[in-house]
């Protein structure tokens, strides 16, 4: 247990140097470049947070592409800074490149934070949710709906058809027959006593 606490502890301040070394590099290059009082401050607390938001989506096990992607612009940002101010670079002199990488990075580490920040991981199907689909699929299918027989049609309602009617209409039927030589038909009969085709069905059914 003391050993692995040791190895911790060991770990632990290791990675305290070398953040406190990176976050004063930043901050140097960050003031040459013209970025004087609290910005030359902002911009190593903007890099170690974007570099803490990528390590975080990567140990999260989802969009690993966009994890690693922003790990390394971070690191390769925290790493030039080490380099430049190893003397490879004249602070006094800041060339023009690095001066518009430096104003530039505020809008690269705001876009990659918001995107690992906000970028949702895929729906986890619970046990629940994957039985429920299982049950679902191995249901019968539902037994088709009987549709409906058509109902009968209604039997007509019987004409009422006044006896002297019935005698006209006998009398224009043999003046016909007589006339023609042949039996009145319904249409005739119905034309010559001017009334409705039902009662001259039914006065036709009692010639």
């Amino acid at each position: 247990m003391r050993a692995q606490l040791a190895r911790v502890d060991a770990v632990l301040v290791q990675a305290v140097i070398a953040a406190a070394l990176s976050f004063a590099h930043l901050h140097d290059v960050a003031s040459a470049a013209g970025q004087d009082g609290w910005k030359a401050w902002a911009y190593p607390v903007s890099v170690d947070l974007l570099l803490v938001a990528a390590w975080r989506r990567l140990r999260s096990g989802d969009a690993k592409a966009a994890g690693w992607c922003w790990f390394v612009i971070a690191l390769t940002a925290s790493l030039g800074a080490n380099v430049a101010t190893a003397g490879l670079l004249d602070l006094d002199q800041v060339p023009a490149w690095l001066r518009i990488l430096v104003a530039g990075w505020p809008a690269v580490a705001f876009l990659g934070g918001t995107l690992l920040a906000h970028s949702a991981p895929a729906p986890q199907v619970g046990a629940e949710d994957a039985i429920h689909a299982v049950d679902q699929e191995d249901a019968p299918d539902p037994a088709p709906a009987v549709s409906a027989q058509p109902a009968p049609p209604l039997a007509p309602t019987p004409v009422s058809v006044p006896v002297a009617l019935v005698e006209h209409a006998r009398k224009v039927a043999a003046e016909h027959q007589t006339r023609t030589g042949a039996a009145i038909d319904t249409p005739t009969l119905r034309a010559r006593l001017g009334v409705p085709a039902a009662m001259a069905d039914a006065i036709a059914a009692q010639l």
